[in-house]
């Protein structure tokens, strides 16, 4: 995605519920947003996203307040 978009990794934001799908964004450079729907944690082992909340508005929310400050 950030190739196509011709734009560093580091501008990327992966947005999941699953732990999985976080980690390997953070592992290539991206940044990265967990939603803890029910029934999914985010992952106890290795760095996680900076982002989290319970559905997809909170998320969405937090990211607009990241990128205002």
């Amino acid at each position: 995605a950030a190739e196509r978009m011709s734009t560093d990794v580091g501008n990327v934001r992966l947005v999941a519920a699953h732990a999985w799908d976080v980690s390997g964004a953070l592992a290539v450079g991206c940044s990265a947003a967990f939603i803890g729907r029910p029934g999914m944690i985010a992952s106890p082992l290795g760095p996680t996203a900076d982002i989290v909340g319970g559905d997809l508005t909170q998320v969405v929310d937090q990211i607009i307040d990241q990128d205002a400050a």
